[in-house]
């Protein structure tokens, strides 16, 4: 075969790939993420176009399991309410319930006893710990390391025992009152407590240790999902994603709170990187930080009643509240209109999570598939504060 016989059939045989390439090309791919799917925590639906593996447009479809915590809050009378509220973030099921009791006693004019004030702190912290333990473990589960969730699982189980043991409710406690808190501490209590913190900050180390250092998680994390920290808070993003994004913000420290947050001596941690890997190095100092503040309390826990003087019958006067306070999962607030009936007139409630899937269309934008499991675990959210 001569040269020129061979640069004909080469032609040929290129001519005939690319019209084989043209051939095949097809239009962008379509691909639901959920509304089943682990890393959605819940019935959420991530709409993904694709062209190739990366993602072109992303829309965030909640709605799945709406259940009205707004409107069911007017057929309802004030005592009644934290049982329903508890149960928006069922993580961190407490901390739900003290920005709506702290709105009411703003409008009834009566503040809860120092030492209810400092054990309802315990008890949200201790909230935070359980909720960022099933975190700092499922984020290494999304990304293929199963041990870290066995882990988070394991402790987790240290800080609802002794919720269950203060209030009687190992996920939901409804320990929250109007005026103070269902009844007081059991015996031994505190000595318990104590000891489960160790235990927390001990897997923290741990996870440290398995995942921070590790080379897979680092590539996974470091440098996926950025988020702009002006871009951050337009779109109302708050709690650890913001603070990720180095926004020095925390409700609990920068708001008056009746709580006893200020009586303790604990650190804000922000990151500058605003990424993936930087919303869970700021998740696990948080953990270790709620430790050393329930430590701090326990330690100090004043002494007298639990329970303020509050009518039998609790009507709230007409009025207007707004209360926010720093839940596990960022801002979460309640604003009350009282009409001087048994149950508010309307509830607004501001949760965390809605706002914070807010950026996920615009967080999306061009990453890579397996970019978006890691995206959205990292942002943690939890459905049923989305679709309150």
């Amino acid at each position: 075969m001569t040269v020129t016989e061979q640069q004909r059939l080469y032609v040929e045989r290129t001519a005939a790939e690319a019209r084989v390439n043209v051939e095949i090309e097809t239009e962008g791919m379509t691909l639901n993420i959920g509304p089943q799917h682990p890393a959605t925590h819940g019935t959420l639906r991530v709409l993904v176009k694709l062209d190739g593996e990366q993602v072109v447009e992303a829309d965030v479809v909640p709605g799945y399991m709406h259940r009205g915590y707004e409107k069911l809050t007017e057929v309802r009378t004030y005592p009644q309410i934290t049982t329903l509220v508890n149960r928006i973030d069922w993580l961190s099921s407490f901390a739900n319930e003290v920005p709506f009791v702290l709105a009411a006693e703003t409008l009834m004019e009566i503040e809860a006893p120092p030492r209810a004030q400092w054990i309802r702190t315990v008890l949200f912290e201790m909230g935070r710990i359980g909720t960022m333990c099933i975190f700092l473990g499922d984020m290494g589960v999304q990304l293929g390391a199963i041990t870290p969730v066995f882990y988070g699982f394991r402790d987790r189980e240290h800080v609802l025992n002794l919720i269950e043991a203060a209030t009687g409710g190992r996920f939901h406690p409804n320990y929250d009152r109007i005026g103070g808190l269902k009844e007081d501490l059991p015996k031994g209590w505190i000595d318990e407590t104590k000891a489960a913190m160790k235990r927390i900050r001990s897997f923290c180390d741990q996870l440290e240790e398995l995942l921070l250092g590790n080379e897979i998680f680092e590539t996974r994390t470091r440098g996926i999902g950025v988020i702009p920290p002006e871009i951050g808070l337009e779109f109302g993003v708050s709690g650890a994603n913001i603070r990720a994004s180095g926004v020095d913000w925390d409700l609990r420290r920068d708001e008056d709170s009746p709580l006893a947050w200020k009586e303790c001596d604990w650190k804000v941690w922000t990151h500058p990187d605003g990424d993936a890997f930087a919303r869970y190095w700021v998740r696990l100092q948080e953990t270790r930080e709620a430790t050393k503040i329930i430590d701090q309390l326990v330690d100090g826990l004043p002494a007298g009643p639990i329970q303020a003087k509050v009518p039998r019958i609790i009507k709230v006067p007409e009025g207007e509240a707004w209360v926010h306070t720093e839940n596990p999962l960022g801002e979460m607030g309640y604003y009350i209109v009282s009409q001087g009936w048994l149950g508010p007139f309307r509830c607004k409630i501001r949760s965390a999570s809605f706002s914070n899937v807010s950026i996920v269309p615009w967080l999306l934008q061009g990453v890579y598939v397996p970019d978006v499991i890691t995206i959205l675990a990292s942002l943690y959210f939890i459905l049923g504060d989305i679709d309150r």
